[in-house]
């Protein structure tokens, strides 16, 4: 392991509250190819060498190993818990009354924590899919986005922050038209979004918008996630890491082509949360956002290559009736308010 990083040099982005969170995190999503223990084995190392932000969630089926490692490492003196953000999600099938609840205290009681720095809603609808399910699976109970039943599960998680339980809450896959509908109901509004966000998918309009409400973008895919599962690749994938504009930066900077993702995602505003298991990854992944920007002209020849070519389409959240994947996203602006 190489020796710690210096925190005084990562860049750190501000919550709506004021607290400063660091403008890289660690994603925890296997892509079914890793197992827990290879996952928590690589928090555990990334926490070692100065990792402060760990992206988990109930679905990814290891919080419980990442609990283990995390009482390790306080243990071992190496963090406390006050020196970490930790953030999970309640999953599709715990939006009922009371679940998110259950949700959460299985979550703390997975990672052995008394809160949680950050919880959000994982997708804005009770859809269910089982892990690993295959892309054209259905669920006969899916229905299309409710206002009413996403506020359900927002009043629950507002309940969270009020029982001391977590300390922000935020939203996932979402859209304009969706976030418009329910942030005037908020009592507690979201701290953060996430969104997919990478070179050639950079959703500026509801980058925007999440900026202007003080809402704080955090990124997964964020260099295009080249381990997806099967069932989220199609045929007309941009890799994100082929584009010319990344290429040329990577031949200027002399890395890697993901580091010029990385670095153009901190230095556009949104917090990466890129998974990695390999060392040299995980340290290569913060290491450089702390040193080497990109100029102007590279973040600009960047933001061009913009595909709006969405990875992770949701297809397995689909309802009876509906046309595609596209309309999970709300091609036409419409919400359902039933």
């Amino acid at each position: 392991m190489n020796s710690r990083i210096d925190q005084r040099t990562v860049p750190v982005r501000t919550l709506h509250g004021g607290e400063k969170i660091p403008c890289m995190g660690l994603g925890t999503f296997g892509s079914d190819k890793y197992d827990a223990d290879t996952v928590s084995e690589a928090v555990y190392g990334a926490i070692k060498y100065g990792y402060r932000l760990i992206d988990c969630a109930a679905v990814y089926q290891n919080e419980d190993r990442i609990g283990k490692v995390l009482q390790r490492l306080f243990a071992e003196k190496e963090v406390e818990r006050e020196d970490l953000f930790i953030t999970s999600k309640v999953w599709n099938d715990m939006h009922g009354d009371g679940q998110v609840l259950e949700s959460c205290q299985k979550s703390l009681s997975d990672l052995g924590l008394d809160y949680l720095d950050l919880y959000f809603v994982h997708w804005p609808f009770p859809n269910y899919h089982a892990p690993g399910c295959s892309g054209d699976s259905r669920n006969p109970d899916s229905r299309p986005f409710s206002v009413e039943e996403f506020m359900g599960v927002w009043r629950q998680c507002e309940e969270l922050v009020d029982k001391g339980l977590v300390r922000y809450i935020g939203m996932s896959n979402m859209t304009i038209p969706k976030l418009e509908a329910v942030l005037p109901l908020c009592r507690i509004q979201p701290a953060a979004l996430e969104m997919e966000l990478h070179p050639s998918f950079q959703q500026p309009e509801l980058f925007a918008y999440a900026q202007e409400h003080n809402i704080l973008p955090i990124g997964y895919c964020p260099i295009g996630s080249p381990s997806r599962p099967e069932r989220d690749r199609t045929a007309e994938d941009v890799e994100d890491m082929r584009l010319p504009a990344i290429e040329a930066a990577a031949r200027a900077h002399q890395v890697h082509p993901a580091v010029i993702c990385l670095k153009w995602a901190v230095q556009r505003g949104q917090i990466p949360i890129p998974f990695s298991i390999k060392e040299a990854q995980y340290i290569s992944n913060l290491k450089c956002v702390t040193e080497d920007p990109l100029t102007e002209e590279e973040m600009e020849a960047i933001r061009a290559e913009d595909k709006n070519c969405r990875l992770v389409k949701g297809q397995v959240f689909l309802w009876e009736g509906s046309g595609g994947w596209e309309d999970l996203w709300d091609p036409d602006g419409v919400i359902v308010t039933g």
